[in-house]
């Protein structure tokens, strides 16, 4: 009994030092594996780099910027050596911190918030009409028959004053008729005078009256003058047609003025006001300018095109411009009011947010969202986020946004201003492809020798990967050249899809093939 009772007792010590050395070994390889997420107190932040003689705060792989290292060492991520962070690189207060050797290398260039007003030329395009406002229409006064015509063409040029036709009036020559029976008659003044308004009720003028007083003698017919010079829009009489009173006989447009019918872009009709000044240039008068302005923008946005049209009157010296002219119109907005300005080039548009960074001297860059407004040449209205005198990034900004999103800097300011994410770079949900040779399969992921990644800036370079979640297909073995896909996750990069490749196509075909010089010594796990 005491025999068994002691083998039992070994049995347990043995179990619980094994639990226990499995347990230690556990968290070492964790430990030397992943990390510490955070700098432990009293560790990195009081190490002293003795290359640089800089306060170091942690470790970080530059590919995968999320976790941190306490101490030196392989990245677990990619074939190269951990980074370190040092305290005056961190930046304060959001902000990125780039040494002037790298500025002056990569050319970043800056330029002031100004104040002033966003005015420039609209260009756009148009064709000509006749300006509906400029309209005669001549009209019979009288029912009669068409004797003659002297314009017998639309589209004839007609002057003020110029005979246009020829009426005969049957009902003026019985009014005439009776106006010199009652004056031949004795004391029958009061019978003229009602036969003269008779002839006033036919359509007869004063003139016609005065014509057939003086002379005494019967004035059946009536020649029809223009009233204006122009062109013949409408001609709607012939010779021998029977015309009532009222009945239009002629359409007279004037081409003193003309209206241009132009094509507003819905973006720019805030710029547009009736009464702006206008130029116009046509190809029918070349080196030739027509003054106008702006008579009415139509209200009505054609759906196709998204443009509004707007009425342009411009003068016409000599009648040069005709109806159907095409135009070049370049439009002066009205002076709008005065607000920040900066060139377009600094503001990065995301989609959903619009970031500049400002310099905050020292070799230091802050992300500021801001507010846009109206665009116009090279420069871009600032609604809120800048002040006037601050200097923004105008070259190489993209340099700076990849140093604030390795060093956090924008997902702080994505959290502090609970904003979406930054869209201009690839999101981790985001999959990416790319092909490469198998090195090594393993329980804990795979390694591949890949080429470069263009939808992640990445060169050639041999890294780790986790396992697709359904494993890797029973046809890839280390040696194969595969194509793949995978996706950002939190502690790295996880294969979705694992494809191998053909030996039929040649290794300079296959997509993203690397360079026979290209091996893991010469690449050295960098970008």
């Amino acid at each position: 009994m005491n025999q068994k009772k002691n083998i039992t007792r070994t049995a347990i010590v043995a179990l619980v030092i094994a639990v226990a050395g499995a347990g230690g070994y556990w968290a070492g390889a964790r430990q030397e594996t992943h990390g510490a997420s955070q700098p432990a107190t009293g560790g990195p932040g009081g190490q002293i780099d003795p290359a640089t003689g800089k306060k170091v705060l942690y470790w970080h792989d530059p590919m995968v910027p999320g976790p941190k290292f306490d101490k030196p060492g392989k990245s677990p991520f990619m074939d190269m050596q951990l980074v370190p962070m040092f305290a005056d690189e961190s930046g304060d207060n959001g902000k990125v911190l780039i040494s002037p050797r790298v500025q002056q290398n990569l050319g970043i260039r800056t330029a002031d918030v100004v104040e002033g007003t966003l005015s420039s030329t609209v260009e756009v395009v148009g064709s000509a009409a006749y300006n509906e406002r400029d309209v005669a229409l001549v009209q019979a006064r009288a029912s009669g028959y068409v004797e003659r015509l002297y314009v017998r063409a639309p589209l004839d040029r007609v002057r003020k004053g110029q005979p246009l036709a020829e009426l005969y009036v049957p009902d003026w020559v019985a009014a005439q008729e009776e106006y010199f029976a009652a004056r031949r008659m004795q004391g029958g003044q009061d019978l003229a005078d009602a036969a003269l308004q008779r002839m006033r009720l036919a359509g007869m003028n004063e003139e016609q009256i005065r014509l057939v007083t003086s002379t005494g003698k019967v004035h059946p017919r009536i020649t029809i003058n223009a009233p204006v010079s122009g062109v013949v829009d409408e001609l709607a009489a012939r010779e021998g047609l029977t015309v009532a009173a009222g009945a239009p006989l002629y359409r007279i447009n004037g081409l003193s003025t003309v209206w241009i019918i132009a094509e507003i872009p819905e973006a720019a009709t805030g710029q547009v006001r009736p009464g702006a000044a206008v130029t116009a240039r046509t190809p029918a008068w070349p080196g030739q300018t027509f003054q106008g302005k702006v008579e009415s923008l139509l209200p009505e946005i054609n759906a196709a095109t998204r443009t509004l049209k707007a009425r342009i009157e411009l003068a016409n010296p000599r009648e040069r411009l005709a109806p159907g002219m095409f135009a070049n119109i370049s439009l002066t907005p009205a002076t709008g009011q005065r607000s920040l300005l900066v060139p377009s080039e600094a503001v990065i548009q995301t989609g959903t947010r619009n970031v500049v960074f400002v310099a905050a001297g020292d070799g230091k860059f802050t992300p500021v969202n801001v507010e846009i407004g109206a665009q116009a040449g090279n420069q871009i209205e600032i609604r809120q986020g800048l002040q006037a005198g601050q200097k923004v990034v105008v070259s190489g900004q993209f340099l700076v946004d990849s140093e604030a999103s390795l060093k956090g800097t924008i997902a702080r300011m994505v959290d502090a201003s609970a904003s979406a994410p930054q869209t201009d770079r690839p999101p981790a949900e985001t999959s990416h492809s790319g092909t490469g040779r198998v090195e090594k399969i393993g329980p804990e992921g795979v390694t591949l020798s890949h080429g470069p990644i263009p939808s992640l800036h990445w060169g050639p370079m041999t890294m780790a990967f986790k396992p697709p979640p359904d494993g890797l297909p029973r046809n890839v073995a280390v040696g194969d050249t595969v194509a793949f896909e995978m996706r950002k996750v939190q502690d790295g990069y996880q294969l979705t899809a694992v494809t191998p490749v053909t030996d039929s196509a040649p290794a300079a075909m296959k997509p993203g093939a690397m360079p026979p010089a290209m091996d893991k010594a010469s690449m050295g796990g960098k970008r």
